[in-house]
């Protein structure tokens, strides 16, 4: 029994060390864990900051495109384009290159592809027909018709107008209202009733067209004497 005392006490001591050793490699295991945590949360904080810092950036890139685009639509290009037209009509000059002729390190064609292109494309389009003589003859040929269309688009449309309701004073009121009120007037057809079904049939008519009975007048014509 001391002997197996001993033993036990033996083992204890063992493991006593053993826990040792082992709550030592447990502190550096947590060390290294705690360093990766630091380092992960300063790689998420380095994240964070840089996902602000490339909000920023955007917001700032598409202020200045827009900012850009405003000063080219509001001002540069009406003023180009007035300047493009004296030019041509009173000078005899060509226009001025586009921004992204001129500067084509920095500007494409595509920056301001709705404000070079279409704007300038539909107001020039718009003064020409405004402007063109070759619109005077469609209006005066259509004035007569309808005195207040002052603009080409709205020309086609009173030719539609008149052309339908032409027809219709013709046909309609004045001829139906009259029959049948003369209809209505009129005394119906002198009438009797047949012999064989007591059904109402014209007077003159020789055979019933209900039971085709033929026909006797309660008051037959008597013959004319012969003088």
């Amino acid at each position: 029994m001391k002997q197996r005392i001993l033993q036990e006490v033996e083992q204890t001591e063992q493991e006593e060390k053993c826990l040792l050793e082992y709550k030592q490699e447990m502190d550096l295991l947590m060390q290294e864990k705690m360093a990766h945590v630091e380092e992960l949360r300063q790689i998420h904080a380095d994240i964070n900051a840089m996902e602000a810092v490339i909000k920023q950036a955007e917001e700032a890139r598409n202020k200045a495109r827009e900012t850009a685009k405003l000063i080219h639509n509001n001002d540069y290009q009406p003023l180009k384009h007035d300047i493009d037209r004296m030019r041509r009509e009173f000078l005899g000059l060509e226009r001025l290159p586009e921004l992204y002729e001129t500067e084509s390190d920095l500007i494409s064609p595509e920056l301001f592809v709705h404000s070079y292109f279409d704007r300038p494309m539909q107001k020039a389009e718009w003064r020409v027909e405004v402007r063109g003589e070759d619109l005077l003859p469609p209006l005066t040929l259509h004035h007569p018709g309808h005195p207040g269309g002052s603009t080409p688009f709205l020309a086609p449309q009173p030719l539609q107008g008149p052309s339908k309701p032409e027809p219709r004073p013709l046909p309609p009121a004045p001829g139906p209202p009259a029959p049948t009120f003369r209809y209505h007037w009129q005394q119906p057809p002198p009438m009797k009733s047949c012999l064989s079904c007591h059904q109402q049939i014209h007077r003159n008519a020789p055979i019933c067209p209900l039971c085709k009975a033929k026909s006797r007048s309660r008051n037959p014509k008597k013959p004319k004497k012969k003088d």
